[in-house]
């Protein structure tokens, strides 16, 4: 007997369809959460009170966790401790500028060894013989910043990653604070830190409290390091560095499996997450948020762009439906 399998209620809404020659040949399924500049919610699509690894879109609240740890971070070397760079040689001549600054080696960073993570960037590594390395991996920003404040504060630098160790403990309660609500997990990111399981809307609370946070506070510290250097944060070729550099007061930060972040200068915020985890869907859903958030500006409709190719060919695209 054929039988069809149904789609359960409880199935997040589709977020985009991938379309080739007029034929739906996919859907992403997804989460997402809009808030006003007040902070409430505009807009909820599927489960955005359900807690999610925000992946990488955490990495402004551990840098914030650094600061309060009491490095001295500014600048280029803020955002880059911010960062999931692309590893694009400015990149990486700063992770090495800054571990030699603070008496570190490369040895000691307990990131995993790893190509660029831009593929042009990866491409050229390669060709000019480059092999995996610590510092070549898109964290490595992150990881000397967590090194250099346990390296002041006398901290155990073999196991900085532990969800024990003080500077940890003091990103955990920063994470808490910022999004306004408990942590409802931890686990191990892909670079080997602790990650803190937060909901959409807790998310999208936590930019928005980074850019409205007080001149000065370690929260607007790393919202204005990140919005100054959109490059080190990204790098070239990346939406957050466009968005960042194009509209003046964004923050923006994607985490893998599909997870973005946004929050306009005054209060407007968005989350959300693919659930498949396919990042070729980020963009189309981006600027649609964008869009039902009233912004309008070309870097909008390049972050959207997602052509299907036939044969080198323009043949289709990925697209938001709501």
């Amino acid at each position: 007997m054929h039988r069809t399998a149904e789609i359960p209620d409880s199935a997040p809404p589709v977020l985009a369809e991938v379309v080739r020659s007029g034929f739906v040949e996919g859907r992403h399924r997804g989460s997402l959460v809009l808030l006003a500049a007040d902070g409430s919610v505009e807009l909820a699509l599927g489960d955005v009170t359900a807690p999610v690894f925000p992946r990488s879109a955490n990495k402004p609240m551990q840098a914030a966790g650094v600061l309060r740890a009491g490095l001295d971070l500014a600048g280029e070397r803020l955002a880059l401790a911010a960062a999931s760079h692309s590893g694009e040689p400015f990149h990486l001549a700063l992770v090495r500028t800054m571990l030699d600054e603070h008496g570190l080696s490369a040895g000691q960073l307990r990131c995993p060894p790893d190509l660029p993570l831009d593929p042009v960037e990866a491409e050229t590594y390669l060709a000019a013989g480059g092999v995996r390395d610590r510092v070549v991996m898109n964290c490595s920003g992150k990881h000397t910043a967590m090194l250099a404040v346990c390296a002041l504060r006398e901290w155990p630098l073999d196991s900085y990653l532990d969800p024990g160790h003080p500077l940890q403990r003091l990103i955990h309660s920063g994470v808490e604070e910022a999004a306004g609500e408990p942590v409802a997990a931890v686990g191990t990111d892909g670079c080997g830190a602790p990650l803190a399981a937060i909901s959409l809307t807790g998310l999208a609370r936590a930019y928005r409290f980074f850019v409205r946070a007080a001149p000065g506070s370690p929260e607007r510290r790393v919202a204005d390091a990140m919005r100054a250097h959109p490059g080190h944060v990204a790098g070239t070729r990346r939406p957050d560095t466009w968005l960042m550099r194009d509209l003046p007061g964004t923050l923006s930060k994607m985490g893998a499996e599909a997870v973005q972040a946004l929050a306009l200068p005054d209060g407007r915020a968005l989350a959300f997450k693919v659930q498949d985890g396919s990042a070729r869907a980020l963009g189309p859903v981006l600027a649609r948020a964008l869009t039902l958030l009233g912004v309008d500006a070309p870097v909008v409709e390049r972050v959207g762009r997602a052509p299907v190719l036939g044969g080198g060919d323009e043949v289709g695209e990925i697209r938001a439906v709501f």
